[in-house]
């Protein structure tokens, strides 16, 4: 049974909560501090109630005394604004999905042992307490309640087989497509179903394979489901689209796995107005991932799929949903914001003019047509909107981040150039009190992915950074290179076999257009950047001797340890030919590595990384390191003993916050004198 908080407890950190919340905008303006940063108020996952009267949402902020992310579920009212705790200081609270009928809210919860389950809570009851209708072992990964309320679909990872006698002893196991850092062979998972009122769970299936997502068809007689192969990361490439039907438990293959050249299913979204059709994404054309997600449908018979929405050249990634008239509202990428669109079951489809909003996620629905979605704008980090309906005007329902709009912030532009035929944008970022005719430092923090894009908006991942480097006086420019997901198709794929010396040029001439404007201060430019960014950076450097000083976090340098060793493996073959070890394309693997320039590199660089990485192995920040060492740059290198391809822990997110800003702060400062 899940317990709330007594009394003293929760009055206790309410009073905390409201202090960070509360704080008078009326305050002198000041710059952003890395402490602003620290307050924030995260807002993810909000759903809205059937009836458009409610909405679940999830918030988060940092306990740097425990070191941890603290979590509370809370309903917020359409009309009023006004806000209930549901669920108070947890850890892993997440997914909130209402019922049906709208009377019940079921989410995640992760117990002391971390294992998520599912609670349900009735609604509107004065004395309904939140109870766990799941026990499973291996916690639960995703659910889905059923088309009548009765019970709830859900997937959850496999026990471990317990071996007896002295082969309990054995901790052999097949390594396959893992990383380099597993100690033992991943587990899959698979479906299960339950009473809502719990009671004991039936699995629905089995097998090597591993189920990824999961949606209700045909009224609840059946569950369509992707599965892959295995549980490794890499085996998505392969996966397929199944329907299970309850009835008897057989299971038929609705698209298979694809063939070389083809991509595989990605997601499957809540049915459109026929629950006999599948709603399915995945990338559109060949080399898997490399490509936008296109939104594709699909009779639950087999057959052909249909493309949703020819017309919009964008990467859907994020789940649309259906609105009255048989319209579909979706959220994508374009240029330097997230825009959203409506895109009719037939005909083309329509922008959505949402002001000053530039980043929209979570994107919700009503039967009645009302939208909810988290937002945010260039001087305004993550909130709550509201929209009547998609004529409607956004109306901005919650205040979490007050806050941080009341500082000092830089002022925020699209700045744009074009190159080999592109026309391409990136986000500069000034500093308060920028004036026009002086030349500032220039800071590129360059984004991930390569498929995300940076925009304007404060609250998406790189948008508070850039503030806090922007605080100290300095321009920060990031460029949505070719292979960023905010161009379309040709645009994103122009990556393929062409890593680092296209998009680098794209940076470069970004970079050149600034100059131009007669703002920079071509003897104080630092190159930094995360991942992808990591890998850009250490291109960038060795490529063009004009950085003061260079941050390259979690950088991809060796593109044969990136195809060997990460959890992503195989997949970064298909943007480089193929696996390395046909032919002779190693060498075409080393040529785009950064590695194989970092001799040329001359900038003073901050290494960063974390020990546990799955994604982009540390061996590659070592390799880099000597490499710097041994040709006498100066250099640091910093590691996290920790696991994940980003610390998920505040201490350690701080930290790295403040080595990239006095890294590069000490660079500037040396140059001046």
């Amino acid at each position: 049974m899940y317990r709330i908080p007594c009394r003293a407890v929760l009055l206790g950190w309410l009073s905390v909560v409201l202090l960070v919340l509360g704080s008078s905008p009326t305050a002198i303006a000041r710059p952003l501090a890395l402490s602003d940063l620290d307050a924030q108020i995260g807002l993810s996952e909000a759903r809205i109630s059937p009836d458009g009267k409610q909405v679940a949402l999830v918030t988060s902020r940092q306990d740097f005394v425990d070191n941890r992310h603290v979590s509370s579920l809370l309903l917020v009212s359409v009309e009023t604004g006004a806000q209930k705790y549901l669920v108070l200081g947890r850890t892993g609270v997440s997914r909130p999905r209402w019922s049906p009928s709208g009377d019940r809210l079921a989410w995640l919860d992760a117990a002391s042992d971390g294992r998520s389950q599912i609670y349900v809570m009735q609604v509107g009851s004065a004395n309904a307490s939140a109870r766990a209708i799941t026990n499973a072992s291996g916690g639960v990964n995703d659910f889905r309640w059923s088309p009548d309320g009765s019970s709830l679909a859900f997937l959850s990872v496999d026990d471990e087989i317990a071996r007896e006698g002295e082969e309990r002893h054995n901790k052999s196991f097949e390594a396959g497509e893992g990383e380099y850092l597993s100690t033992s062979a991943p587990r899959p998972s698979h479906l299960w179903l339950i009473s809502a009122n719990s009671g004991t769970a039936k699995r629905l299936t089995s097998g090597s394979f591993s189920v990824t997502g999961l949606q209700w068809q045909e009224g609840g007689r059946s569950i369509a489901f992707i599965s892959q192969p295995s549980a490794h990361l890499a085996a998505n490439l392969h996966a397929s689209l199944n329907i299970l039907n309850l009835s008897d438990g057989s299971q038929r293959t609705v698209i298979a796995a694809p063939k070389v050249g083809e991509s595989a299913v990605k997601r499957l979204w809540s049915p459109p107005y026929d629950d006999t059709v599948i709603c399915y994404g995945r990338p559109r054309g060949a080399e898997p991932d490399y490509r936008p997600l296109g939104l594709y449908s699909i009779a639950a018979s087999g057959g052909e799929s249909r493309n949703l929405a020819p017309a919009l050249d964008l990467d859907l990634w994020a789940e649309p949903v259906w609105l009255p008239g048989k319209l579909a509202a979706m959220s994508a990428m374009r240029e330097t914001s997230t825009k959203l669109w409506v895109q009719p079951w037939e005909g083309s489809p329509r922008h959505v003019d949402l002001g000053a909003i530039a980043q929209v996620d979570s994107l919700s629905a009503s039967r009645n047509g009302a939208l909810v979605f988290i937002g945010s704008e260039p001087q305004r980090g993550r909130e709550l909107y509201v929209m009547a309906s998609i004529q409607a005007k956004p109306n901005r329902l919650t205040g979490f981040n007050d806050a941080l709009a009341a500082l000092d912030l830089g002022q925020v532009d699209t700045v744009s150039w074009t190159l080999d035929g592109f026309e391409q944008q990136g986000v500069l970022n000034y500093p308060p009190g920028f004036e026009r005719g002086k030349k500032y430092p220039l800071v590129l923090l360059v984004h991930g992915g390569p498929m995300s894009a940076s925009t304007v908006a404060l609250g998406d991942f790189e948008g508070g950074q850039s503030q806090l480097l922007a605080a100290n006086g300095w321009l920060v420019f990031r460029p949505n290179y070719r292979g960023s997901g905010s161009n379309g198709m040709k645009f994103q794929t122009a990556i393929l076999n062409d890593a680092g010396d296209g998009p680098g040029r794209d940076v470069m001439a970004g970079v050149e257009m600034l100059k131009a404007r007669g703002i920079v201060d071509t003897q104080r430019m630092a190159v930094s950047g995360w991942s992808y960014g990591g890998y850009m950076t250490v291109w960038l450097a060795a490529h063009y001797p004009v950085w003061r000083a260079a941050v390259a976090g979690a950088a991809v340098t060796d593109l044969l340890d990136q195809y060997n060793l990460s959890d992503e493996n195989v997949w970064s073959g298909h943007g480089m030919n193929g696996s390395p070890w046909l032919n002779d394309n190693a060498a075409n693997y080393w040529r785009q590595s950064p590695m194989a320039y970092a001799h040329r590199i001359q900038a003073p660089t901050l290494i960063l990384g974390n020990s546990g990485d799955p994604r982009v192995t540390i061996s590659q920040s070592y390799k880099l390191y000597h490499a710097l060492k041994d040709n006498g740059v100066r250099t640091q290198f910093i590691v996290y003993p920790i696991s994940g391809h980003w610390p998920e822990d505040p201490v350690h997110q701080r930290d790295i916050y403040r080595r990239w800003a006095d890294w590069i702060q000490a660079r500037f400062q040396e140059a001046e004198r």
